[in-house]
């Protein structure tokens, strides 16, 4: 159903990929040359596939399993977006742009997080099925 709780959590996750899109910084170092940036094929591409899987699971709502697996590679894509954000802001050399680092940098944690209590919630009710249908 989607008034579920995890429904929120994946709504709350999808919105967040979304915005990390429409406001992602674009990172320069000290001589003006772009380090990162959302058209990056590799960037554009994780953000759009965490967002789909969290579409993804919104929609398939009726399997609880496939929503549990789908948010388990999500949670994968979005550590390997972390990676990449972590990667490239490290090898701007210089503290000028320290400020603007971190901000891409915590939008995926952020996700990851909501994408945890989403699996938290499709296991409790996965949990109270079994549960039911140990008493028939």
């Amino acid at each position: 159903m989607l008034q579920r709780i995890q429904t929120i959590y994946l709504i709350i996750s999808a919105l967040i990929m979304g915005g990390l899109y429409m406001w992602f910084p674009v990172v320069q170092n000290e001589a003006g040359v772009v380090v990162i940036e959302r058209s990056e094929p590799m960037v554009f591409g994780l953000i759009f596939v965490s967002l789909g899987f969290a579409i993804i699971s919104i929609l398939s709502f009726k399997s609880r399993q496939r929503q549990f697996i789908l948010n388990r590679v999500n949670i994968i894509i979005n550590f390997v977006l972390l990676g990449v954000f972590v990667y490239r802001s490290l090898t701007i050399s210089g503290e000028t742009l320290v400020s603007e680092k971190g901000i891409g940098v915590l939008l995926p944690i952020i996700s990851i997080v909501f994408l945890v209590l989403a699996n938290k919630a499709i296991k409790r009710d996965e949990d109270l099925v079994k549960s039911v249908d140990r008493l028939r």
